[in-house]
Order: structure tokens, then sequence, then C-alpha cells
């Protein structure tokens, strides 16, 4: 069993990093994380085997955790103009790449804001989507606004881009839905029951969509206490 979390947890990571690893994640991606020495000091938080963070700003960046055997280190392709789309190496009893990513407005550039940039990253990294490769985070867009918005490239064009490289959207192949059309959001915006989205994915290769055993979306009341963010975590047979 190998399973893989990503959930936006509002800041304040180490004050609600119990209730995510409650979840048992060998894996875990965290956009709006604190940065490192401030989790490192917070002693009644279980602490990583292996971890990543990036950020300019210490209370809010983007963290990648181990809990398991398996290693992470940042790929060497990296490039800071992708600040928030952070490629990885994960090694141990499993290899593969992983692009960890939080979707940030663009204030110098509309254009590449949220999904755009996505679009913009994966393009960049597109020779790691070549070999077996997970893609998870808060992508801060569903399909429902693609039309109108002047992006570099929106959501359609992303899923339609990955399936040329046999990726796909975990969520929506385990319960055959359309994107845009979700049952179960990942975030509530302001927190508010009346106003749901589905923003955060999880897409993997082929071999990582046949191992898949679930796919679970947190309940916004368990969760809403702790972030507008849902967790979603995805189990594969392995």
């Amino acid at each position: 069993m190998m399973r893989i979390v990503e959930w936006n947890c509002g800041m304040a990571f180490r004050k609600k990093a119990t209730k995510v690893l409650a979840l048992n994640p060998d894996l875990l991606i965290v956009p709006e994380c604190e940065c490192l020495d401030r989790l490192e000091s917070a002693h009644s938080m279980p602490q990583p085997r292996h971890k990543i963070w990036i950020g300019d700003n210490r209370s809010k960046g983007i963290g990648i955790f181990s809990y398991s055997e398996l290693r992470i280190t940042l790929h060497e392709v990296h490039d800071p103009a992708f600040r928030y789309v952070v490629p990885i190496k994960v090694s141990g009893n499993r290899r593969f790449n992983l692009l960890a990513i939080w979707a940030m407005n663009d204030q110098n550039d509309q254009r590449r804001r949220y999904i755009g940039q996505v679009w913009l990253a994966i393009r960049r990294y597109q020779k790691l989507l070549d070999d077996s490769v997970v893609i998870a985070g808060d992508f801060n867009w569903n399909q429902i606004w693609d039309s109108g918005a002047d992006l570099h490239g929106n959501l359609g064009q992303t899923v339609e881009f990955l399936q040329s490289k046999g990726i796909a959207s975990l969520y929506h192949t385990f319960f055959a839905e359309a994107f845009g059309q979700e049952s179960r959001p990942t975030l509530y915006m302001h927190r508010k029951r009346s106003r749901p989205y589905h923003v955060d994915y999880c897409f993997a290769s082929t071999g990582f969509v046949h191992q898949v055993q679930s796919i679970e979306v947190g309940d916004y009341a368990d969760w809403r206490e702790s972030s507008d963010h849902m967790p979603i975590t995805a189990s594969f047979d392995i």
C-alpha cells in the first residue's frame, strides 16, 4: 500500500499536522505550509523522515514530506521561475517523478495566474512526464472557469496535454466524473458550504492509475475548522 495525500492547510501547519497525519500518508504535499524550522520546533508534531520546503514567505510556502521509506530530493531541473511547481525525485521501494503544485495568482502577468502557470510549468517539465509521474496539488482552478479566461493555458488544455502523455486524473477516473461536474468539493470558498469547488487534483501515469485502490476527499464537517480546503488521498495497491 502507498498513500499520497495533498492538503492546502491554510497556514500554521504545525498546529494541524496531527489531523492530516491520521490519514497515514507515505507522501504528503502541503500548500500554504510554513517553513521547516517552525515545524522542527513543534515537538508535538510527528516529524517526517524526508522533507522539502519552497517559499518566499516563511509562513506560507509549499511543503513536501515523506513519512515512509520513500526518499524525496529536489530534481536538478527545478526552475525557480516556476516557484511553486516543484519537481521532485522519489526513490526507495518505488521510483517516480513528482510535481508538487500550489498554483498562485500572478500580479505581473495575469495570463500566468493559477492554471495558466500550471500549463506553462508542465510544458517546461514535459520530459519528466515521459517517466512514471505523479502530479498533485492545489491548482486553484476548476474547468467551469475556463470559458472566457485569458490565460496561457486552461484546465481543459492541461488535461488534454496530460492525456496525450498517458497521464490521467485519479479522482475523475476512479469516480467516472467529468471535469467541472465533480460531486466531491476540495474547496469551500471562505469556508462557506454554499460555495463548493473542486480545485485540488492528483494526476498520475498509467501504471499508477491501474494500481489505485481508493480515492478519498475530506468531508466539510471534519475539516472546515482547519482549512477551506479538503484533503485528497490516493491509495495504491503496491
